[in-house]
């Protein structure tokens, strides 16, 4: 009995349907993993954090979270641009409605990782140090026998911590309307997804 080769169009469209069973599930995984981070990062951890913990521990721990953080957040968007059915990043550029929230979390999510994030950590650590030195200085000005006003030294932030202090919250600002922006867009790709899913589970 005679069995004719398959055609080269047969062939594609073969193809095709393998790569596709196997980015579709990838990209739910990715971009769950994404989208989850996100949220329980900004709107869990940070909260209960901030209402839990003292002031010192909560910077030491916002120190060491926010690298990882944007950095996860950064690699976890690149994954799930890579796996998006059927042709991974072909797909946006033949659907250029679909590339739009990609772009914009590709941005402000870079820019949170290599210039916002960095640099708001920078300043937290440099917040620290000058508390620090405020409050030696301070202590040698009120230990001062000959110093007649000992309670608005205590009381008035440094020049140097006021600049700080000025620095830290346009840096971490803006660090949170980017970080806001990306969980956006993400949302933007999560309807667009949910909406052409067909949940036929085999």
């Amino acid at each position: 009995m005679y069995i004719p080769a398959p055609t080269t169009e047969a062939q594609s469209v073969a193809s095709a349907m393998n790569l596709n069973s196997l980015l579709a599930p990838l990209h739910l995984l990715s971009f769950s993993g994404l989208l989850g981070t996100q949220l329980y990062q900004t709107f869990v951890v940070t909260k209960i954090c901030y209402t839990s913990l003292p002031r010192s521990a909560f910077t030491t721990l916002q120190k060491s979270l926010f690298p990882i953080y944007f950095r996860s957040q950064s690699l976890l968007l690149l994954l799930t641009v890579v796996t998006i059915p059927s042709r991974g990043p072909l797909t946006l550029l033949a659907n250029k409605a679909s590339w739009i929230p990609f772009a914009i979390a590709g941005a402000t999510a870079t820019l949170n990782w290599l210039i916002y994030g960095p640099r708001t950590r920078k300043l937290m650590i440099e917040g620290t140090h000058q508390e620090t030195r405020d409050r030696l200085q301070k202590q040698k000005l009120i230990d001062d026998p000959d110093n007649d006003a000992k309670g608005a030294v205590a009381e008035t932030p440094s020049p140097e911590m006021q600049r700080i202090r000025r620095a830290f919250s346009r840096s971490h600002a803006m660090s949170i309307h980017l970080n806001l922006l990306t969980i956006g867009a993400m949302l933007w790709w999560g309807y667009k997804l949910g909406s052409s899913l067909n949940l036929k589970l085999k």
